[in-house]
């Protein structure tokens, strides 16, 4: 498909706090300027925000990852949208790279909030008229939006990434079965076996896997372990110590959302058979906390497409997160 450039005076790309270097890209993929936003706190720990510059009936992309503080960051986002609607912008795309509160996707307890729906009625409320992210934590959180939503997919940069990789007697293997098909989708793109762990999450720091189901492990001396997201790192390293007692030896971990939180980093750059880390920028990791093992690839030339799909009205279909 062939691009069209998209006229600077139409649009305007913001960026909230918590992934600049991010929203810089995109920004310089679509060689259009990131315009300024002023933060600050009050006394009495308030947020202020100001776009730095005029939205009137322009297109006006925010971007910010919902990543730590959490909560501070999805106010910067509802406050940006908010004054994008009231400033009168003709659309509001909210580009949100991490949303963290798909994690809350269920009801399985009594007396809790369903929080990814919760915030997705916030956008809407705040102003949003589009929402755009990358690899939710499970399909539902897609139904929770009521305004059109992309959830796009990491897919390509991980391919382009092992394209010129040996891959021979290596298998995939996803540390739970509710990223399986995700999994599934990501191996057949390599032409590639697949396995997924039977995992039990005892808490937000602790899981158990019993074992594997699916392709057998065993005779394999090469893993792939491919996630949406790594927080803690608790299921990888689980995960990993079933895989190296099957007899893998050498093993590569790849996740969309690095968020790495509580030493999850370096607790997985310890292990000897762990070879390679591969995550993206949907969650900024400042240079001077990356481990020689890990390796950053950028999503901002698949929103820079998206955007500038969605700004020409053409179909997207080729960047979702959904395979055949």
């Amino acid at each position: 498909m062939a691009q069209r450039s998209i006229p600077i005076d139409e649009v305007r790309i913001f960026s909230g706090s918590s992934n600049k270097p991010l929203a810089q890209s995109i920004a310089a993929e679509l060689e259009i300027p990131l315009e300024e936003t002023h933060v600050k706190k009050f006394s009495n720990d308030n947020l202020y925000l100001q776009l730095g510059a005029s939205v009137r009936y322009r297109r006006v992309y925010i971007v910010q990852s919902l990543t730590p503080p959490v909560n501070d960051n999805l106010m910067e986002l509802l406050m940006m949208l908010d004054i994008a609607r009231d400033a009168a912008a003709s659309e509001i795309h909210a580009i949100i790279p991490y949303y963290s509160f798909g994690r809350s996707d269920k009801k399985d307890a009594p007396r809790i909030s369903i929080t990814a729906r919760l915030v997705a009625d916030l956008l809407k409320t705040s102003g949003a008229t589009h929402v755009m992210s990358m690899m939710f934590h499970s399909p539902q959180v897609h139904g929770f939006f009521r305004v059109p939503t992309d959830p796009l997919s990491s897919r390509p940069v991980f391919q382009k990434h092992l394209e010129n990789r040996d891959m021979s007697g290596m298998i995939i293997v996803s540390p739970d079965m509710g990223q399986a098909k995700s999994a599934a989708r990501f191996a057949k793109s390599l032409d590639l076996p697949v396995a997924a762990g039977n995992k039990e999450r005892v808490s937000d720091t602790e899981v158990r896997i019993s074992g594997l189901v699916g392709n057998q492990v065993k005779g394999h001396k090469r893993a792939l372990i491919y996630d949406d997201e790594i927080a803690t790192g608790g299921s990888i390293a689980e995960l990993t110590r079933l895989l190296i007692a099957e007899g893998v030896e050498e093993i590569m971990v790849m996740c969309t959302h690095g968020v790495f939180t509580r030493g999850g980093l370096e607790k997985l750059a310890s292990i000897p058979q762990i070879r390679e880390i591969v995550t993206t920028d949907t969650v900024d990791i400042p240079l001077d906390k990356r481990d020689p093992k890990l390796t950053v690839l950028s999503v901002a030339p698949i929103f820079a497409d998206s955007i500038r799909h969605n700004f020409n009205r053409e179909s997207i279909g080729d960047l979702f997160v959904f395979g055949e």
